[in-house]
């Protein structure tokens, strides 16, 4: 079992991915593909007239206040354009893709966070009517079933808390902890860079591999949503995934590619 979370950023391609998704399904392999759709996001709520913001917690991690409005717009993006547009992708190469939010069936489940703490001109501050949360809890029953009845599950945030709210949630931590439950042998994380790099944006510093026991210290050179990957991929580790892969969305068979060793590997 491989479970395959693509990046949202701009550069991803995913014509490649369903190509190259649909190629491995024919041979056999089985998968469950988990995507974002950040840059689209950002776009649609400037169209909007709603424009994204985007905060830092004290231990330095970045994501997108979500007010309700944001919430919204995240839906439609995610959960509509960019879902329905990979599975119908999928479906034109002849596979019986199912898209489904975090919401839907509680496929991804979990506490939404009654307070958030960030850093705003060098003082923290709490921000209390943010619609984010943690997955904890996921719904590995309805993920088999569909597997075993040969669909391919495409999954996207957000997820839905205990009390029946959408949370905005980190996909690739939901990506990490998904790979966890069913057992998986390997998360893949595909973004538009080659992998983690050891002095961002220079591609040159790719760090090709990581011992699951040196990952927090590969963390320190993360940045931006890297740290969220890193931390995705830590935690998957720790729930049993034999090893985690970051890999490049932007080129052709970008599965493929990183299954061969081409990005970075955690194990």
């Amino acid at each position: 079992m491989i479970v395959v979370k693509v990046g949202g950023s701009e550069g991803i391609n995913l014509e490649a991915v369903a190509d190259d998704a649909a190629a491995l399904l024919k041979e056999g392999k089985p998968l469950i593909l988990v995507h974002g759709g950040s840059h689209l996001t950002n776009q649609v709520s400037e169209a909007l007239g709603h424009p994204p913001k985007f905060i830092t917690s004290p231990s330095g991690h970045t994501s997108r206040r979500t007010d309700r409005r944001t919430l919204e717009i995240f839906e439609m993006v995610y959960c509509g354009q960019v879902n329905k547009g990979l599975v119908e992708s999928l479906q034109k190469r002849g596979v019986n893709a199912v898209g489904l939010s975090g919401i839907d069936g509680r496929v991804w489940e979990g506490s939404r966070k009654a307070a958030i703490r960030a850093v705003e001109a060098g003082r923290t501050i709490v921000i209390r009517d943010d619609f984010t949360g943690t997955v904890e809890k996921i719904n590995v029953p309805l993920l088999r079933s569909l597997l075993e009845a040969g669909y391919l599950p495409v999954l996207t945030p957000p997820a839905i808390s205990y009390e029946g709210e959408a949370i905005n949630v980190d996909a690739d931590r939901a990506a990490g902890l998904t790979a966890a439950a069913l057992k998986a042998d390997t998360l893949m994380m595909l973004s538009n860079v080659p992998g983690l790099l050891r002095a961002f944006p220079d591609e040159s510093s790719l760090i090709t591999h990581v011992r699951r026991d040196a990952i927090e210290s590969a963390a320190e050179a993360a940045q931006g949503r890297m740290k969220k990957k890193v931390l995705g991929a830590q935690e998957a580790i720790d729930g049993g995934v034999k090893r985690v892969i970051f890999g490049d969305a932007r080129k052709p068979e970008p599965i493929r590619r990183a299954l061969a060793g081409a990005g970075t590997v955690f194990e």
